[in-house]
């Protein structure tokens, strides 16, 4: 039960009263319909407020029951703006007795973290530079026009479609990592301008839903490689994952396909993850009832601009393409049917998910904020073609920390990241990108052989 307080005001009248609560109490309220949580040690009950949260309802969701201050100053651009709607909220505060941090975190691991936070605030680390996100798009556009001018001049033949076909899978890619950018409101100091130009990139360069990569990707920044709560490894019974799902799949004789060989068929099922992702952003409902019309007003600009790039079924690359910009269209045969994003899935899923998979892949230990995201990422060596080529995921452990903050400063803060993770034994991983990408593979062969081994002997 929580106890409550009165504070009198100079007239020596009672103020409202105060009331407080222990970490027993508060972690009980981590259900469906009951949901409370912790921000700066004030108790805020968010459960019928959740479904109107703009991340999503889920995102905050996954905090209940528990100190959600990081993740709430890492999601948030103005948090003093976002203050006001939790005012209406406020139930009472933390006792005086109880600790900041609930379940045993470090206390000074957590505030020496947030000191980190302030110290990179006070470098600017969180200051966009317009340039380089002017140029970024600028070179996008580019390889856009260049590949209408060299369909208009040349045709499709096939020279011109082996050529347009980097060109216009190199373009989509950085696209993706654009709109990576704006999605986390890293860009623009109001998170209106973010959102907006979030909308048109993700929807007008890339054909999808920008409301629907948000639900998603909010929850895996606040819970990576959580069972349960990270939907990027819920793989559908594709893939089992970390070392304690295969056993448990195992000794269940689960067996949606056969795991031990997993490490195989993820090079097949790289292909069409885009064209899935793609088609379910577009028709798969997320936090609101429908899909949201507008983004269909982005859906079709996309075809259309695309439509000159189609390749003739008559055309000898279409079996391998499918389309020239290789990137998954509706078929002019089907009209219903999705190809394949053959090469730009592959750069997409294996830049993706080379900070993760190979990572602690588990259930919630309710860890502290830093203490979590290091146990779930780590980083590829930084050089001007991997900073390129990943759009900046080779900084994933920043990435994870500080979402807000613009790609182009991760190096910046990085050591400061490094020496508090040296200060406390938190292990920071960093790697070749070569290695990265065998670590997926090798990930997978170790998480299936344990299937295996439990579903044969266990």
């Amino acid at each position: 039960m929580g106890k409550g307080g009165e504070k009198g005001g100079e007239s020596g009248e009672p103020t409202a009263q105060i009331h407080f609560y222990t970490w027993e109490e508060i972690q009980k309220h981590n259900g469906r319909t009951d949901k409370w949580l912790v921000i700066e040690r004030k108790v805020y009950n968010v459960t019928q407020w959740a479904t109107r949260h703009p991340g999503g309802h889920r995102v905050i969701s996954h905090c209940a029951g528990e100190d959600a201050t990081d993740a709430f100053q890492a999601f948030h651009i103005n948090p003093t703006l976002v203050q006001k709607f939790l005012k209406p909220l406020l139930i009472g505060e933390l006792a005086p007795g109880e600790p900041s941090q609930d379940r045993d975190k470090n206390s000074q691991l957590v505030e020496d973290f947030r000191t980190l936070r302030k110290t990179a605030e006070d470098m600017d680390l969180f200051r966009a530079n317009p340039l380089f996100f002017s140029l970024y798009l600028g070179h996008i556009i580019a390889m856009e026009v260049l590949a209408w001018l060299m369909v208009s001049y040349f045709g499709t033949g096939w020279i011109t479609t082996l050529i347009l076909s980097c060109i216009l899978t190199t373009s989509q890619a950085q696209a993706g990592w654009l709109q990576h950018d704006f999605g986390h409101l890293s860009v623009f100091k109001k998170s209106s301008w973010n959102h907006i130009v979030h909308k048109f990139v993700i929807g007008h360069l890339k054909g999808a839903s920008a409301n629907w990569w948000n639900h998603r990707h909010f929850q895996h920044h606040a819970k990576p490689n959580i069972f349960k709560k990270d939907p990027d490894v819920n793989m559908l019974h594709i893939f089992v994952l970390g070392d304690t799902q295969p056993v448990e799949y195992g000794k269940k004789k689960l067996k949606y396909l056969p795991y031990n060989h997993q490490h195989e068929y993820f090079f097949l099922a790289s292909s069409p993850a885009l064209a899935m992702v793609q088609l379910l952003s577009l028709l798969v409902p997320c936090s609101h009832a429908l899909p949201d019309p507008n983004t269909f007003m982005h859906f079709f600009p996309f075809w259309s601009r695309m439509e000159p790039f189609r390749v003739p079924s008559s055309h000898p690359l279409p079996s391998l393409l499918g389309r020239v910009e290789s990137y998954g269209k509706v078929t002019e045969k089907a009209r219903g049917d999705w190809e394949p994003q053959f090469l730009e899935s592959h750069w997409f899923v294996w830049v993706t998910q080379m900070n993760h998979i190979p990572m602690e892949i588990d259930c919630e230990k309710h860890r502290d904020w830093l203490s979590s995201q290091m146990a779930a990422t780590c980083n590829i060596e930084q050089s001007f073609f991997n900073d390129w080529f990943t759009g900046h995921l080779n900084f994933q452990i920043e990435h994870h920390l500080f979402p807000t903050m613009p790609r182009h400063n991760f190096w910046k803060v990085k050591p400061l990241v490094k020496s508090l993770c040296a200060k406390y034994g938190v292990h920071y991983e960093e790697k070749p990108l070569w290695k990265a990408f065998v670590d997926i593979v090798g990930s997978l062969k170790k998480s299936g052989d344990l299937w295996l081994d439990a579903y044969l002997h266990k």
